[in-house]
C-alpha cells in the first residue's frame, strides 16, 4: 500500500482562533512560556497527524449533514479541527478551527 503525501493548508479562522488563545495566555495570564509551549505542541501535533495519515483517524459524528467529514486533534485543553480534500490530484489536510474544549463546538463546527 502506498503512503499518500498531504499538503497542509490553514484557514484564516484557524489562525485567528489560535492567535486569540495564545494572546490570552501571554498577555492576560502573563505566561508567555506556556503560550510558546502550546504553539509548539499545536505545530507538532499537526505535523505528526499529516505524517500518520489524516484520514486514518475517527471522523467526528455531527448532527449537521456534511459533504466533507471533520476530524480532530486534541492538544492539551484545545481541539484542532480539520478536513481532508483532494484538489487537482493533490491530497490536502485543511486545518480549519482551533477551539477550547469548553467552547460550544456544536454551533461552531
Amino acid at each position: 500500500m502506498t503512503k499518500k503525501n498531504y499538503e497542509i493548508r490553514y484557514l484564516p479562522l484557524f489562525y485567528q482562533e489560535l492567535d486569540r488563545d495564545i494572546s490570552h495566555i501571554t498577555f492576560k495570564l502573563l505566561n508567555p512560556d506556556a503560550a510558546n509551549k502550546l504553539l509548539e505542541d499545536v505545530e507538532a501535533a499537526i505535523i505528526k497527524r499529516v505524517e500518520d495519515g489524516p484520514e486514518a483517524f475517527e471522523r467526528i459524528p455531527t448532527k449537521k449533514k456534511r459533504r466533507i467529514p471533520y476530524y480532530r486533534i486534541y492538544v492539551k485543553k484545545y481541539i484542532i479541527y480539520y478536513v481532508v480534500l483532494e484538489e487537482n490530484g493533490k491530497m490536502i489536510m485543511e486545518v480549519r478551527r482551533f477551539l477550547h474544549v469548553k467552547e460550544n463546538r456544536e454551533k461552531k463546527i
